[in-house]
């Protein structure tokens, strides 16, 4: 037996009809800017009612008012009617070898190594790009509601499907010190490095700090709590300022934009914790430019960044093999 998928409840003249009249005020002032006739409206809105099953307008006031369904149906009616009109004009840009618009999200441990080539890279093939910085949970949400077309980040999104995936490099986590602070060479050092010093955590909110948090309740360590933060320049420079240690990365560190003579900077005792930073990007959206755009964003992050940690930080590339 064969599903027949659901009938849509409306069409984009409908909406487009159903805008007119939330823009208008009337069903008369809208059928006059549509060049429709009065009645053909009041028909569109009312099939459209009655197909959903709710009223959208309040026909009682003047001018009309919207019902609180009513509401929510502009609102996601003003963004399929956009997207619609842009179709058109998408696909004559890509005939040119072109898009009209990217939407990239960056994890803010990245933002100074990789903003400008991200955007570098992506303005040559887009003519709109908008390029957008924070935490990688919210980037995630916002390529499943299709807010975006494309991040880097901590997560890779393995458990949904649908997405290509696209490694950029991986880190190992490290310890950072006050200046002043005796190294801790075991798990036990590092609890007593505790009792001495508060541990500067990234904050709940961060797949950093999640994973940190994690690693920690493995190892039955549970520092009180003290400050946290949701970047690394929040935590890099607190430890700099001799006001606790943390655990966090070299590119971390490196976005805090810290020289490494403000702090001590160790390998973190006990097993071993590693990120990885990864694309994610829609399967088969955007073609080749993913994987293109991957091998941008590595080359220019080892000449910028990675070349430089493992200067200051020889031990780095044992870490990784660990």
């Amino acid at each position: 037996m064969t599903i027949r998928p659901a009938r849509l409840p409306f069409d984009l003249h409908v909406l487009e009809a159903f805008l007119g009249v939330c823009e208008a005020g009337s069903m008369a002032l809208a059928a006059k800017s549509l060049a429709m006739t009065q009645p053909a409206i009041s028909q569109a809105i009312a099939d459209l009612e009655q197909r959903l099953g709710v009223k959208l307008f309040d026909r009682s006031v003047r001018p009309l008012a919207l019902t609180p369904a009513g509401e929510l149906m502009r609102q996601r009616a003003s963004a399929l009617v956009s997207e619609a009109r842009q179709i058109a004009t998408a696909i004559r840009h890509t005939s040119r070898g072109r898009l009209a618009l990217i939407r990239a999200g960056l994890v803010d441990s990245l933002s100074r190594a990789l903003t400008g080539p991200l955007a570098s890279f992506l303005v040559t093939h887009a003519d709109h790009v908008s390029v957008q910085s924070g935490l990688t949970s919210a980037h995630a949400g916002a390529l499943l509601t299709r807010n975006l077309d494309l991040f880097i980040g901590v997560d890779d999104m393995s458990d949904v499907e649908g997405f290509d995936r696209h490694e950029i490099v991986t880190e190992p986590y490290i310890l950072v010190l006050p200046l002043k602070q005796k190294s801790p060479r075991s798990v036990a050092d590092l609890e007593t490095c505790a009792e001495k010093l508060p541990f500067i955590r990234y904050s709940a909110r961060s797949k950093t700090g999640i994973d940190i948090e994690r690693h920690l309740r493995r190892l039955n360590i549970d520092f009180p709590q003290g400050l946290e933060f949701d970047t690394p320049f929040g935590v890099s420079d607190m430890v700099a300022r001799g006001k606790g240690f943390a655990i966090t990365t070299p590119i971390c560190l490196a976005e805090a934009g810290l020289d490494s003579s403000d702090v001590r900077t160790v390998p973190l005792p006990g097993p071993k914790l590693k990120r990885t930073l990864t694309l994610v990007s829609r399967r088969q959206e955007l073609g080749t430019l993913p994987r293109d755009l991957t091998k941008a964003c590595k080359s220019s992050l080892e000449a910028s960044t990675l070349a430089p940690l493992r200067s200051a930080m020889p031990w780095l590339d044992e870490e990784l093999r660990a």
